[in-house]
């Protein structure tokens, strides 16, 4: 949906339709089939339902029909049950009548391999030539809780009254669904929309979610995702939901799986699934929890908050032991736990508050009755010195459920948000929050995941433009790049075009010839068809003068095409030694499904073994540039670490953002430094590796 009319009607028929066909219902109530309906008429819905059924006149009192082609009335909504190799009949009947959207609950599509792939495909052909949108394949359905339209086969849904509220939910996973409304709802926590996606073979995440965005009665998105398949329209909607104050958050599995491999590059290795998701979330401004119950629990400590200036979190508590967890958790994952200031204690004290500058501010037993909660929170309020504020209570909680008003809602609404974590088995207290507007939490894992969500939060990122006569000088190094063959000292000529500078080297087909970089110097093999040249024996360091130049230039292109006859040799490399502080890597890859992004990470040999990297979506400003080096802890070596020389970040930030302007250059797949050498002044290429896309 490319204008704001045509996602106004595709949000219209999929939450507020007047007419929906049940496409192979059944009058059988054991039946799966048979759910749908009665879920609709349960929740309240009000339009006309129209069975399909080519064996029935009449479904639990509901006029049927053989098929879609014969129903009288326009359709705006098809949910279509049937078995999967009779859907794409269905969806020609669909866009035979002008049916505006289908959501296919039956499986057995592009889930099941290439064979079911292509039925699928052809079905959305069918579809978009008719005017039909798809949800699903293999998809449990859509709730509008607010507008008393739900329909979908969630058994859930059917067997829980459900409670409206500000909340919408996109969940990849169909049994999510219902896990994730049961869950929020034992809280009190209402919903207003709910899809599920399934194969999302036409309307993807990003375009219900921009869909949510429009909605009056949405306030918070919720995201339960397993992979990105619409990323840019995802990020796009992102943004929009940003800038109407309706916060994004999602919950993503396969944080540890392993990342895709990229055939050339570390890159691909080092920057793997996770580090992706991290960046496009970072990049558009959405909160990532990391607990599954952090996901319903943490809209009600940001909605109505912008993003935090710093990561300091205030904690206060009446039960050490409770306030410890979440001060655990909260240092782990690298959140500041700050202690209140001398002006705080001393104003507390002439309200005979006594506290101390310890990072948690533990009141013992008994001294936090009355006033005592909301009095600190109104002055955490007003002080600079923290983010958020995280009040934990004890026993008293649960022993007296309304001891949270006095104690946190009395405090009313401030400038900054309020975590409150209940050490005991505390429902009521927690209801009670939440109809007060304040965040509670039922475990300490919950609350310091949503309060290190809040506090990484940050506004969409701005990406700078590429100047026009750097574009112009890549993409003329690329066309005589990819005239030559792209080797190694092509790609330092396509990279060097961006400001990025290269040990001197020259390209030798013997060792016979003069040498005009001066020694000692380095020998590698030159060849597109050998990207690993250290794995393939093709480098040697450290040649001292002409003699040994010759044995190593000779030796190593007898060696390289005995072993590798099929690798078309250009000569071999031979460049000046340069040496620095310390060996980085520098690499971009255009990720199939999040775009183009840069990294920066330890450097050499070592660089798959770890020590650090930063990732983001390109391309990035210089700001942005620093502050991916100053996440990578391995750096400190460069950053004068025990008195060492400090090496030139500043040159550092420079390349990894001319690096990234490579996203502007669509026929580039990757490319990598690795090693660039930082020198106490400027840093030096010398490798280079970049890769065009398969034409």
């Amino acid at each position: 949906m490319s204008n704001e009319k045509d996602r106004l009607e595709l949000g219209r028929a999929l939450f507020t339709p007047r007419t929906v066909a049940l496409v192979g219902a059944s009058a059988d109530a054991s039946k799966l089939a048979s759910r749908p309906q009665r879920v609709l008429r349960k929740h309240g819905f009000t339009g006309t339902i129209v069975p399909i059924n080519p064996g029935r006149s009449e479904i639990n009192g509901d006029k049927a029909y053989p098929d879609i082609e014969s129903v009288p009335q326009q359709i705006d909504h098809a949910f279509i049950m049937v078995p999967a190799k009779a859907v794409p009949g269905v969806i020609e009947g669909c866009a035979k009548v002008g049916v505006k959207a289908a959501t296919i609950f039956s499986a057995g599509f592009a889930e099941t391999g290439e064979e079911g792939r292509i039925i699928q495909q052809r079905m959305v052909e069918t579809a978009r030539a008719g005017g039909v949108r798809l949800i699903g394949p293999n998809c449990l359905g859509i709730a509008n809780i607010t507008g008393h339209t739900v329909l979908s086969a969630n058994a859930v849904l059917e067997s829980q009254e459900l409670v409206p509220g500000s909340l919408s939910l996109v969940s990849q996973s169909g049994s999510m669904l219902g896990g994730i409304v049961s869950r929020a709802q034992e809280r009190g926590l209402g919903f207003s929309k709910m899809v599920s996606v399934g194969n999302e073979c036409d309307v993807g995440v990003g375009e219900i979610v921009d869909c949510m965005v429009d909605d009056p009665d949405t306030k918070c998105i919720l995201l339960f995702l397993e992979a990105f398949r619409d990323a840019p329209r995802l990020g796009a909607a992102a943004r929009r939901a940003y800038d109407l104050g309706k916060p994004v958050i999602a919950f993503k599995l396969g944080r540890s799986a392993v990342g895709r491999v990229i055939a050339t590059t570390h890159t691909g290795a080092i920057a793997g699934a996770d580090d992706v998701a991290e960046a496009f979330f970072r990049d558009h401004g959405i909160l990532r929890v990391e607990t599954f119950e952090a996901l319903f629990e943490t809209p009600q400590l940001v909605m109505g908050y912008r993003p935090p200036k710093g990561r300091r979190a205030a904690v206060f508590t009446g039960t050490g032991g409770a306030a410890a967890m979440v001060v655990d958790r909260l240092g782990l994952a690298g959140i500041e736990v700050v202690p209140p200031p001398k002006k705080i204690i001393d104003e507390m004290a002439t309200k005979g508050i006594h506290i101390t500058d310890a990072p948690l501010t533990d009141l013992p037993m008994g001294r936090g009755d009355g006033p005592v909660y909301p009095t600190l929170i109104k002055a955490f309020y007003e002080s600079d010195h923290c983010d958020v504020i995280v009040a934990v209570q004890g026993s008293t909680a649960s022993q007296r459920p309304d001891s949270v008003r006095e104690r946190v809602l009395d405090a009313g609404r401030g400038p900054k948000p309020v975590a409150s974590f209940l050490g005991p088995a505390a429902a009521e207290a927690l209801g009670i929050l939440q109809r007060g507007g304040v965040a509670g939490f039922r475990t300490p894992e919950a609350c310091a995941d949503a309060v290190r969500a809040y506090c990484e939060w940050r506004a969409p990122v701005a990406h700078p433009a590429v100047d026009a006569a750097v574009a112009a000088k890549l993409q003329a190094a690329l066309q005589k790049a990819a005239a030559s063959g792209l080797n190694e000292r092509t790609s330092a000529e396509v990279l060097g075009s961006l400001g990025i500078p290269f040990a001197a080297s020259q390209v030798m087909q013997n060792g016979s010839e003069a040498v005009t970089t001066g020694f000692p110097v380095a020998v590698k093999i030159l060849s597109a068809d050998i990207p690993h040249k250290t794995e393939a024996g093709g480098v040697v360091l450290g040649v001292p003068d002409a003699t040994a130049l010759k044995t190593a230039v000779d030796g190593m292109l007898t060696r390289i095409h005995r072993a590798m006859p099929q690798a078309k040799l250009d000569g071999v490399l031979v460049q000046r030694m340069e040496q620095g502080i310390a060996e980085v890597i520098v690499g971009f890859r255009r990720d199939p499904d999040a775009g183009p992004l840069v990294m920066v990470g330890v450097g050499g040999i070592l660089a798959e073994l770890g020590g650090g990297h930063a990732v983001r979506l390109a391309p990035v400003s210089l700001d942005t540039a620093r502050e991916m080096i100053d996440e990578v802890s391995a750096f400190a070596i460069l950053r004068g670490y025990r008195n060492k020389p400090r090496g030139d970040l500043d040159a550092l930030a420079r390349t990894v953002q001319a690096m990234s302007m490579l996203a502007c250059a669509d026929s580039v797949e990757e490319a990598e430094i690795n090693p660039l050498l930082v020198k106490t002044e400027g840093v030096v290429a010398v490798d280079a590796l970049v890769a065009l896309k398969k034409q």
